[in-house]
């Protein structure tokens, strides 16, 4: 006998949705809410069971065993990214909750009631991450909300295919539902195209730093890690990739920035442009760059200073956007001139200062400083 399709189709959104939202994690294009994630892997793993239990042999079970283990692995990538904060009341009800219903099931054996208190967490669970939502639709948009919501239907379409189930199934999957839809709802319904959620630009699909019809770069190991080479040729003064990142407060970073993997660029005093899981985050350091940043706003454009040959690796002057006097690290850019240590833009000698800020290579906040000072 044949899967039904629909199961089929639940299986699949849900693994491309689990997927698709720890790549985006891992390139710190979504910024989740810590706590919901441990609530959602601790009550997915007592619902996966307790649904078992209240609905032996059906093919939904798979799926909740699965979503469980998802949830678990991205609360793990999550909690040893960074370190953990207290919980709130409202996280600290829904932790209780999901206590309550493991002790319901562990010493009375009430696998349903077990089963309706864990349905009952989900929505509380969710508030975090709705809160979060609605302070910054950014930090979750992904398309993979679109995915789960899509999954949960084709789930609740396979129960009443099945028939025969109780209350206690239907109201699980209708509860994720409506959670998962909701904030695909909050992020925008457009970002389950593949085409928004993986960008636009000038006229050429990006998918992954691929481009159609022709790429104009190529990614090789070198001794830094991963560096962009040029595939085609630019001139002095043309515009080579624009920085795609999501704007983020400094108090929102991070705690634990690592140097060459933090992948985050400083636009202004307090605010910071985030990895865009795109080629820029890729594009090194050196002390005698071939290309500078340019600032349109705060909208940063790598630019050409020289002309740059193919099969040329592309890079820039970190310390060009950088006033942040605590971030420090190691220059091994095997440049002449190589400095040593990548610091904020005040430490570079008065000189090498003047000739970037002459070309309009650094960051309009630190121009502005250096304007003050002289008035």
């Amino acid at each position: 006998m044949y899967p039904d399709l629909w199961f089929l189709l639940a299986v699949f959104a849900s693994f491309t949705g689990y997927a698709i939202y720890l790549a985006g994690l891992q390139r710190r294009l979504v910024e989740p809410n810590r706590a919901s994630w441990l609530i959602w892997g601790s009550a997915t793993l007592i619902e996966a069971v307790t649904y078992t239990a209240v609905n032996p042999g059906t093919p939904q079970s798979l799926v909740f065993l699965f979503s469980a283990a998802a949830c678990l692995t991205i609360a793990v990538a999550l909690w040893r990214r960074a370190r953990w904060s207290a919980p709130d009341a409202l996280e600290g009800v829904c932790m209780a909750a999901s206590l309550g219903a493991i002790l319901l099931w562990l010493v009375f054996r009430e696998a349903f009631w077990a089963h309706m208190l864990v349905v009952a967490v989900v929505p509380v669970s969710f508030w975090p991450t709705w809160r979060s939502v609605w302070a910054d639709r950014a930090r979750e948009r992904s398309p993979a909300w679109g995915l789960w919501s899509i999954g949960d239907l084709a789930t609740l379409i396979l129960a009443t295919r099945i028939g025969g189930q109780g209350v206690g199934e239907y109201a699980y999957i209708l509860v994720e539902l409506a959670c998962h839809a909701s904030v695909w709802f909050m992020i925008g319904l457009a970002t389950v195209n593949p085409l928004r959620s993986f960008g636009w630009r000038e006229g050429r699909l990006r998918v992954l730093d691929a481009y159609a019809p022709a790429n104009p770069f190529a990614i090789r190991d070198t001794h830094l890690g991963k560096s962009v080479f040029a595939a085609q040729g630019f001139r002095a003064g043309e515009p080579i990739v624009a920085f795609t990142g999501r704007r983020l407060a400094a108090d929102r970073l991070p705690r634990r920035l690592s140097g060459r993997t933090d992948r985050f660029v400083q636009i202004a005093r307090d605010a910071y442009l985030g990895p865009s899981g795109a080629i820029d985050d890729l594009i090194n350091h050196s002390c005698a760059p071939n290309a500078g940043l340019r600032f349109d706003g705060d909208a940063p454009v790598l630019v050409a200073i020289r002309d740059i040959a193919v099969g040329e690796e592309i890079s820039w002057d970190y310390s060009t956007t950088l006033a942040d006097p605590d971030w420090r690290m190691a220059c091994a850019c095997g440049a002449p001139e190589c400095r040593g240590t990548i610091a904020a833009f005040d430490t570079l000698p008065p000189e090498r200062q003047r000739w970037y800020l002459d070309r309009g290579l650094v960051a309009p906040y630190l121009r502005r400083d250096r304007d003050d000072v002289a008035a």
